[in-house]
């Protein structure tokens, strides 16, 4: 069973985009619309989280604080994958426990390369 991965984002255009891209590269995906839709989604089998920070009903790093108070899921890798570059904003998701940040336009395999980096 291939490696799965959950997408997280408001954007049903960057979610595929992401998706389609995993999926090429051999990825389970699972899709969420924002912070809570992920967690509701997030289970056991789910080997890394791509995250956006700024979505409507919970927010990225909301989420990821949400996740990491979950001691099943301390150690998922969690990319976070925004259009965002201020330095508080990346230290704010660090300290909530965000494993890598990327900005927004990305280079579909740079992405791909992270995530292999934390999924084998």
């Amino acid at each position: 069973m291939p490696n799965t991965l959950l997408i997280v984002d408001d954007s049903e255009s960057i979610r595929e985009l992401i998706s389609s891209n995993l999926i090429d590269a051999g990825y389970h995906v699972i899709k969420a619309r924002d912070g809570q839709d992920g967690l509701d989604k997030l289970s056991t089998e789910v080997k890394l989280v791509v995250t956006d920070l700024n979505m409507p009903i919970m927010d990225g790093i909301t989420m990821v604080k949400n996740i990491r108070k979950n001691p099943s899921y301390k150690h998922i890798p969690i990319i976070m994958l925004t259009t965002e570059s201020q330095l508080e904003k990346k230290n704010a998701a660090r300290e909530a426990g965000a494993t890598a940040w990327m900005v927004k336009p990305f280079e579909e395999d740079k992405l791909l390369g992270v995530v292999k980096k934390f999924v084998r």
